[in-house]
C-alpha cells in the first residue's frame, strides 16, 4: 500500500474506531459510507486481520484493531505536534543556526553583535563553535556549519563583509626601551626591530599567521627569535607584559594603544588590510533562520 493511500486508510480507520459507526464516520469525514466500508475492507485485507466486528449499533474494535488504534493514535498525535512545531517556527521565527568562528573574532566581532540579534529573534537557537578559519571553512564545505565568521573573503562562498581589520606590530614601552638599550641604533620604525626582537605571532593554522608569512615573503624579511601561540588574546597579553613584539589586529588593541600600555611600530611597509565577515553558501542562505541572521547584520551595517 502506497504511503499516501495508507495514511488515508488509517485516518478512516481512526474515524470509524472513534465514531463506532460507519455512517457517523462518513459524516465526520465528509465522504460516502460505501467509501468508508471499502477503505476499511482494503486495510483489513492488507493486514490480513479483522479490525472491526459489527453489531446492531455499529462496529467495535477487535483485539487486533484495538492494538492498531493505539499505534495510529500515537502516530497522528506525533504528526499534529510536528505541524504545530512547524507553524510555531514560522510564526515565532524559531530555528537553529550553527556558526563557526575563531575565539578572537568571536570575542571582538561576533559577541558585540549577538546581544541585539537575540533581542530581535529570541527564539532562534545559536550554536557557536570556535575553530581556526581553516577548520571553519572545511566544516562549511562539509555542511556541518551554516555560517563562518572569517578574516577574509573566500571565492567559493557567499560573503557579507562586517569589518575592515588591520594587522600590525605592537610592543610594550618597557620592552622597546630595553631593546633600544641593548641595540642603540634601533627605532620603532626600523625593520631591524623584527630581526632583533622576540617576535610573537599566532601558529600556522591561523589566517593571521598566513597573512604575516606573505608579508615577510613580499618584503624579504627574516625575523629572528619567534614565539608562537594559538590565541590572539594571549598574544596581546604577552605583548603588554613585555615578552616581545606581537603581531595583532589593530582594532582589537585600540584601548591599549590609547592608554599607552602598547606602542604600535610604524614600519616602512604596513600589512595590507583584510575584511572580516560572514561566509555562507547559497543553499544555506535559503534557510529562514540564516536569512534572518544575514539580513539583520546587513541592516545593522547600513544604519
Amino acid at each position: 500500500m502506497e504511503v499516501e493511500s495508507a495514511l488515508s486508510s488509517y485516518r478512516i480507520f481512526n474515524a470509524v474506531a472513534e465514531a463506532g459507526n460507519l455512517s457517523k464516520a462518513a459524516k465526520d469525514l465528509f465522504i460516502s459510507q460505501p467509501a468508508i466500508s471499502k477503505a476499511v475492507s482494503k486495510l483489513e485485507q492488507s493486514l490480513s486481520v479483522k479490525l472491526f466486528t459489527r453489531n446492531s449499533r455499529g462496529v467495535k474494535l477487535t483485539e487486533e484493531g484495538a492494538l492498531l488504534y493505539e499505534y495510529t493514535c500515537s502516530a497522528f498525535e506525533s504528526l499534529r505536534r510536528g505541524e504545530e512545531s512547524i507553524k510555531k517556527i514560522h510564526s515565532l521565527g524559531m530555528g537553529h543556526i550553527k556558526i563557526g568562528v575563531s575565539t578572537t573574532l568571536c570575542k571582538h566581532l561576533l559577541l558585540p553583535y549577538l546581544q541585539n540579534f537575540m533581542k530581535a529573534y529570541p527564539h532562534i537557537r545559536l550554536s557557536i563553535e570556535c575553530h581556526s578559519t581553516k577548520e571553519t571553512m572545511a566544516l562549511l564545505e562539509e555542511g556541518k556549519l551554516d555560517i563562518g565568521l572569517v578574516g577574509k573573503q573566500f571565492r567559493s562562498f557567499e560573503f557579507f563583509p562586517l569589518k575592515s581589520i588591520q594587522d600590525t606590530f605592537v610592543a610594550s614601552p618597557t620592552y622597546l626601551a630595553n631593546l633600544k638599550e641593548r641595540e642603540p641604533g634601533l627605532t620603532k620604525d626600523s625593520v631591524s626591530l623584527l630581526q632583533q626582537a622576540n617576535l610573537m605571532m599566532l601558529d600556522d593554522k591561523n589566517l593571521s599567521r598566513l597573512h604575516l608569512e606573505d608579508y615577510f615573503s613580499k618584503y624579504n624579511l627574516h625575523p629572528g627569535q619567534t614565539l608562537e601561540v594559538n590565541n590572539m588574546d594571549l598574544l596581546i597579553e604577552f605583548s603588554k607584559i613585555g615578552l616581545g613584539i606581537g603581531c595583532v589586529i589593530r582594532e582589537f588593541v585600540e584601548k591599549e594603544l590609547a592608554e599607552g600600555s602598547l606602542v604600535e611600530l610604524t614600519l616602512p611597509h604596513s600589512l595590507t588590510k583584510r575584511t572580516a565577515g560572514f561566509a555562507y553558501n547559497k543553499i544555506t542562505a535559503q534557510n529562514d533562520s540564516v536569512k534572518r541572521f544575514i539580513d539583520f547584520y546587513k541592516g545593522e551595517q547600513s544604519e
